[in-house]
């Protein structure tokens, strides 16, 4: 792996994809960040960490993509920033921290429209993981000890909750295949063989 790449890591709830993350950068020795975006942008941008989370992968309806992507071009200072509902400041704030954690170097980051917000960066490798519903199920009853259909409704939530921000904040879909670099089921080789795998694929696309 080059010693500037980062790894950008969309996940299907249950899939596993958290923990991928998290063994993936240790295996290579760099920052994995998840939820720690949340309390850096509240720290970068004034927010209280409470609001960042609260709206955190969440879609917003109410102002149309062009107008978000306009108002981020011209700065945070600017009052049309200032009168954006809250779900898009708290989207330019993570937005913009994406962007100074990837300067600093190599890093894996979960989720977030991360592969979107770094779609300039030439060093980034972009990974989708899934599974199998029942794997997802399986795996969600065991983390949270939920019976079946508690986990299968929360599986069904925050999948929903994911694809709409994607989709309403970048211009892809997703989960879609065409969206990343590599989509790979993590319920056939595991964790462990999936973390395997990509630094098989990661360190590949390096070399070329």
């Amino acid at each position: 792996m080059n010693s500037n790449t980062i790894i950008t890591i969309g996940r299907q709830f249950g899939s596993g994809g958290h923990e991928i993350g998290e063994k993936l950068a240790k295996s290579y020795g760099i920052p994995c960040y998840d939820k720690e975006l949340l309390a850096r942008a509240a720290k970068e941008s004034g927010f209280c960490e409470e609001m960042i989370k609260n709206h955190d992968e969440r879609p917003t309806n109410s102002f149309l993509y062009n107008l978000v992507m306009d108002t981020y071009s011209m700065g945070y200072s600017t009052g049309a920033y200032v009168d954006m509902p809250i779900g898009q400041r708290v989207f330019l704030a993570q937005f913009d921290t994406i962007k100074e954690v990837a300067k600093e170097g190599a890093c894996v980051i979960v989720g977030r429209c991360a592969d979107y917000a770094l779609s300039e960066c030439a060093d980034c490798i972009n990974i989708f993981i899934y599974a199998d519903l029942d794997v997802r199920i399986k795996r969600i009853m065991e983390k949270y000890n939920v019976s079946e259909k508690v986990a299968k409704d929360m599986i069904s939530k925050k999948d929903k909750q994911r694809a709409s921000y994607y989709n309403y904040y970048s211009n892809k879909k997703w989960g879609q295949a065409s969206s990343y670099n590599l989509a790979i089921d993590s319920g056939v080789l595991g964790i462990d063989g999936t973390v395997e795998m990509l630094k098989n694929f990661i360190d590949a696309a390096g070399r070329k």
